[in-house]
């Protein structure tokens, strides 16, 4: 296992779900209810279609199976940016989304989850990342409940960083469709990255059937983090959520 010690700014360059221009957490001065005053980039973060939110109201609507590509690239690196673990791919992943092929860049966790569903907050959630050949984003939400050990997730947990900043080779390859339920179906929203700059004009696919984690790899990750990494749920304003 090699492990390396890098600057942030190195960590997260071409990353879409981090901006470190200015300082950010969870907690205090530079927690969420401030993250749009912290940096006029930022100011996305006090929009109307931001995530995550609640999962409720549903509405009905035919929504096509989304086409996951998974297998054709290798996860090559697992990170700790100080907000959470995150493993970054190479080319060749995608999903295709509304006839739009997408690309996997990196997935990450949160704990407890950031969405919530009819009310529903679950131990931890997974966002699979993905962007199109014009940077719009796609991301994949897994939830995850405490049952059986993760064989997949443990690969990473194996390979987690301890520190802030500092990211490991994986040796063992991540099969991201090994980490998704059998059951496909879900739940379709717009909405923006859940940290800092909160761009909008996301396609969120939430996983209607969550996954399971043992008590014990929620603690680890838990404890690697030093405290929760989810943004509050925020407004729904006038959003259809589909199912």
């Amino acid at each position: 296992m090699q492990k390396t010690f890098l600057p942030a700014l190195l960590l997260l360059a071409g990353v879409a779900t981090a901006n470190e221009t200015a300082h950010w957490g969870y907690t205090g001065d530079t927690g969420p209810e401030n993250w749009a005053q912290l940096t006029p980039e930022n100011a996305s973060c006090s929009g109307k279609n931001q995530s995550p939110i609640n999962l409720a109201g549903f509405t009905e609507a035919d929504l096509p199976p989304i086409e996951f590509n998974y297998g054709n690239s290798s996860s090559k690196e697992v990170l700790n940016n100080g907000h959470t673990i995150q493993v970054n791919y190479t080319s060749g992943d995608t999903i295709k989304v509304d006839s739009i092929q997408f690309a996997l860049k990196q997935f990450h966790f949160h704990a407890p989850s950031e969405n919530h569903i009819n009310g529903k907050s679950f131990p931890m959630e997974a966002h699979l990342v993905h962007k199109d050949s014009t940077n719009d984003i796609a991301v994949v939400a897994l939830m995850f409940e405490e049952g059986a050990a993760n064989p997949e997730l443990e690969k990473v947990w194996a390979e987690m960083p301890a520190d802030a900043d500092t990211v490991d080779a994986l040796d063992t390859q991540v099969d991201a469709s090994k980490l998704l339920p059998q059951n496909r179906d879900y739940y379709r929203f717009n909405g923006s990255l859940t940290t800092p700059p909160c761009t909008e004009g996301v396609r969120w696919i939430v996983m209607k059937q969550p996954v399971t984690a043992s008590k014990e790899q929620i603690e680890k990750f838990a404890h690697v983090m030093h405290h929760p990494n989810n943004r509050p749920v925020q407004a729904t304003n006038a959003r259809p959520v589909l199912q």
